[in-house]
């Protein structure tokens, strides 16, 4: 395989969703090292993502009794706000200039997995969403403290539930188990002790409002990791954040969802020097010069979001103006991925579990779907004798298989019969 179009297709793909027609062809010509600083250069305004509006939510309030006259129409506004919700945040991820912000952002939503299955008010989650973009390439310790404030993560983790005489320890096990530290590196005495520090939180549902109640609090000092104390919030934050098993689990949750699900991180990779100071853009930019990123048995099969958005790059599509946003959130369900919805604390799976025969059909369909609603300009400008392997340029694919040619070779007159096949193909689904 091609080294350099193996890197310029993860440098697109890893740290952002997929190349625009034109831009990979562009990045090959550039080099790599000017498509990779291009990559982790992020404007101070991305033209892309600024077009899209931001769509109005609004506090609902307290949730009327049932069988009142107050119930559907604040059941239809829920409803309409969640719906326009996903599909500004997919908006942005499909018109970004830049995809690394957008990238991110992703990234820490699903490793501060919050669901609004649970929360059932689309304010808040809006809120920590902009929470994460704007931490999600600074500092750890800052995004951490920004997080134990966040009214959506508070309520997903019964935060507001964790009193001094009742407590509850299913925010602070997981702020060290998911979060900040990983598995096995705490006891359940530390679980004790990090759930009495984080007595008195209150959130307010609709809006995500989180206060302090002092007299809801455990002032006392606690024995944490070795070290007794009185802790603040920040000073929780810090402490658990300065950690040398913090920089370890943030560069494993980095290898993970960029660089490999399935080898294991080696001592080598040289995130955790650079996240050193916990810099989370410092830790990106050594891993995208990293040279796992050149590894050719480094793969990764893109999420479904992933494949969608990159798909909408390929197709020039906007997925707000797709036939119906209700019908593009039902695919995506059933593919098992929607924004704003992760299955559970633990975010989404990775690797192999997004390939089944079931999502094989769902994907296919989903395709088709979209293929019907595009021009097909980028891929009709490709004349027939060449479409084959100018094609893998359009997608960003490294190369395509043997098999895939002669799959596409069988449909080179047929612009969405080719465009069908490309996208649902192995090298398009698995990044690289």
């Amino acid at each position: 395989m091609n080294s350099q179009r193996l890197e310029t297709s993860r440098l697109f793909n890893r740290f952002g969703f997929g190349p625009r027609p034109g831009e990979y062809a562009q990045a090959l010509t550039d080099g790599i090292t000017q498509t990779r600083s291009k990559v982790l250069t992020v404007p101070a305004v991305d033209a892309g993502a600024a077009k899209v509006v931001e769509p109005e939510i609004t506090d609902l309030g307290p949730r009327p009794k049932p069988n009142t006259k107050e119930i559907v129409p604040f059941a239809i506004a829920m409803r309409f706000q969640s719906q326009q919700l996903v599909m500004w945040w997919l908006d942005r991820m499909a018109l970004s200039d830049n995809g690394l912000t957008e990238k991110m952002t992703w990234f820490w939503h699903g490793h501060w997995a919050t669901s609004i299955q649970k929360l059932n008010y689309p304010l808040p989650m809006f809120q920590q969403n902009k929470t994460l973009r704007a931490n999600c390439l600074g500092n750890f310790a800052t995004m951490t403290k920004a997080m134990l404030n966040d009214g959506a993560l508070q309520f997903w983790l019964d935060g507001q539930e964790n009193t001094v005489k009742s407590p509850n320890e299913n925010l602070g096990r997981e702020l060290m188990e998911l979060f900040t530290l990983g598995v096995g590196r705490y006891s359940e005495d530390d679980v004790k002790s990090i759930s009495r520090a984080l007595t008195g939180y209150q959130v307010v549902r609709s809006n995500g409002t989180v206060t302090v109640n002092q007299n809801r609090r455990d002032k006392n000092a606690v024995t944490l990791l070795g070290t007794t104390t009185t802790f603040t919030g920040d000073s929780l934050a810090d402490y658990l954040v300065a950690r040398d098993d913090s920089a370890q689990f943030i560069a494993e949750r980095l290898w993970y969802r960029f660089i490999s699900s399935t080898e294991d991180m080696p001592a080598s990779f040289s995130v955790k020097n650079a996240f050193a100071s916990r810099d989370i853009y410092a830790a990106v930019n050594a891993m995208a010069n990293d040279s796992a990123i050149r590894d050719e048995k480094y793969a990764m099969v893109k999420s479904p979001v992933e494949w969608f958005i990159s798909a909408c790059r390929a197709l020039e599509l906007t997925p707000s103006n797709l036939k119906t946003p209700a019908q593009l959130i039902n695919y995506l369900d059933k593919l098992g991925q929607v924004p704003f919805s992760p299955p559970n604390v633990g975010g989404w799976p990775a690797g192999e579990a997004w390939l089944s025969s079931a999502t094989a059909q769902y994907r296919i369909a989903f395709a088709t779907w979209l293929i019907k609603q595009s021009d097909l300009r980028a891929l009709k400008e490709i004349k027939s004798a060449s479409r084959v392997l100018k094609s893998a340029d359009w997608l960003g694919v490294a190369e395509w298989s043997p098999r895939t040619q002669s799959a596409l070779r069988s449909s080179v007159n047929d612009p969405a019969q080719f465009a069908l096949l490309a996208l649902c193909s192995p090298e398009y689904i698995v990044s690289a």
